[in-house]
């Protein structure tokens, strides 16, 4: 979410019903949460006539102001520069803003101290509109420059004060660098005065916000403000691998959580006996190979034997190094390491039935079209199965048992009309002599007798 408030984006974020101005974080950055707002203040006590401003993106400010003003969480107001104005919004009013000076050791008692024209009109949002408008395409024109001047550095970004009268980069760079001729072709390509400010690369990072690697945005953009050295220490304490792309951040440097659990680390590591401390054993020397801070054990393994871990508890260790220590040895870590039994509990059952995670990784079979037609020279009876039919499909079946029924009648009836007559005389015969079981209805039985390619040979020749 941003919004053009807090300047890391260019409209009101969309569901926002405060405009851009709410109170949780959700808006703006390193946003303070008043817990004080709904209590009044005692008859007789005046407000604390100090506010917190913010400008562009995480740069905050304290103001002083007349008790003519009435100021609230939200307003756009006009603040003293050094040259000219500038226009902030208030983002905390009230006794809490005592209690943030305290802690950033602000003292407000000075007269010098900057103070709170007006609450911004018309004309002036308008000119501040108007300059940071013309923020993007500077910054892409500097970096020209800079590119062209040969100089090793970074514009990462740049910000007008709210009358338009100068600009300020914010750059990052690991040397010295000469800005004499930079600043002439700044000045002469955009008509302001010009002010340089190196920050760091944690700094740049906060100004410019991201999502870091547990996807939330980053803490030095949201929250944090005092940034403490993180070393490599803290990776070893807490048993992390020294990859340097898993543990640095957006920045490039180390990141600021690792500092975060460092504490309940070295309190745990407290009760835990030194990694270094060698085991003396009459079977062989033992050495550490590994350690489980949240479960107390540790893995142990004879020298020459490195495959062969045995594990032991922080306990059964140091009766180990006591016993060293009186100049004796034990017989094996075998014998402590027997007498632990770790069990472990399922995390996960399956109850509902959930789909396997590997169901995708078996081919799918090829489905056989031809599963339910007869084979050539099979004896099997086909089969159909009548639930699966259709109303449709059995009227379509019997409309064909129908039609072959009544083409099976009229074959009949023609095959009963072209019958031979001589058949009915051969029947007749056939129950005159008895002849059964033999059928008279074949074709060479049925030819005429008187034929003239038929009559016999004459014997007298």
């Amino acid at each position: 979410m941003s919004c053009s408030s807090c300047g890391s984006g260019g409209s009101v974020p969309g569901g926002c019903k405060n405009h851009g101005t709410c109170g949780t974080g959700g808006c703006n950055k390193l946003t303070v949460f008043d817990w004080l707002s709904n209590m009044e203040l005692p008859d007789g006590q005046e407000s604390f006539p100090y506010v917190e401003v913010r400008f562009k993106n995480s740069r905050k400010e304290y103001f002083k102001y007349n008790n003519d003003l009435s100021l609230k969480i939200g307003d756009l107001v006009a603040t003293q520069a050094q040259n000219g104005h500038d226009i902030g919004m208030v983002t905390l009013a009230g006794e809490l803003v005592r209690v943030q000076m305290k802690r950033k050791r602000v003292k407000f008692q000075d007269e010098a101290f900057p103070q709170i024209y007006r609450i911004a009109n018309e004309r002036d949002v308008e000119k501040w509109q108007n300059a940071r408008d013309r923020e993007e395409p500077m910054k892409v024109r500097a970096r020209q420059i800079a590119i062209e001047l040969k100089l090793k550095m970074k514009i990462s970004d740049i910000e007008f004060q709210g009358d338009g009268s100068k600009a300020t980069f914010y750059y990052t760079a690991d040397e010295r660098v000469d800005f004499r001729e930079l600043i002439k072709q700044y000045a002469s390509e955009f008509k302001t005065r010009i002010e340089m400010r190196q920050i760091g690369l944690r700094q740049e990072a906060a100004r410019l916000g991201g999502i870091g690697s547990c996807g939330r945005e980053l803490c030095c953009s949201t929250w944090l403000t005092d940034f403490r050295s993180v070393t490599t220490g803290a990776a070893r304490y807490q048993n992390l691998s020294l990859n340097p792309q898993k543990l640095a951040g957006q920045c490039g440097k180390l990141k600021c959580c690792l500092n975060y659990e460092l504490d309940s680390y070295l309190d745990a590591l407290s009760s835990f006996p030194k990694q270094n401390q060698k085991l003396y054993t009459h079977k062989g020397t033992a050495v550490c190979q590994k350690v489980d801070i949240f479960k107390g054990i540790m893995w142990y393994c004879y020298e020459g034997e490195w495959m062969n871990w045995h594990v032991l508890t922080t306990d059964q260790v140091h009766q180990i190094v006591a016993v060293n220590k009186s100049g004796d040895k034990v017989s094996s870590i075998e014998e402590y390491a027997s007498e632990l039994i770790i069990e472990e509990e399922a995390s996960f059952e399956n109850v509902v039935g959930q789909d396997s995670l590997t169901r995708f990784d078996k081919p799918k079979s090829k489905r056989n079209k031809r599963k339910n037609r007869r084979k050539p020279g099979s004896n099997k009876k086909e089969t159909v199965a009548a639930v699966s039919e259709t109303p449709a499909k059995k009227r379509t079946q019997n409309n064909r048992n129908k039609n072959k029924q009544r083409s099976n009648t009229n074959r009949n009836a023609k095959s009963s009309n072209n019958k031979n007559p001589n058949q009915n005389n051969n029947a007749s015969n056939q129950k005159k002599t008895g002849t059964k079981g033999k059928p008279q209805n074949k074709r060479r039985n049925n030819r005429p007798k008187g034929n003239s390619n038929n009559k016999p040979k004459d014997s007298s020749n």
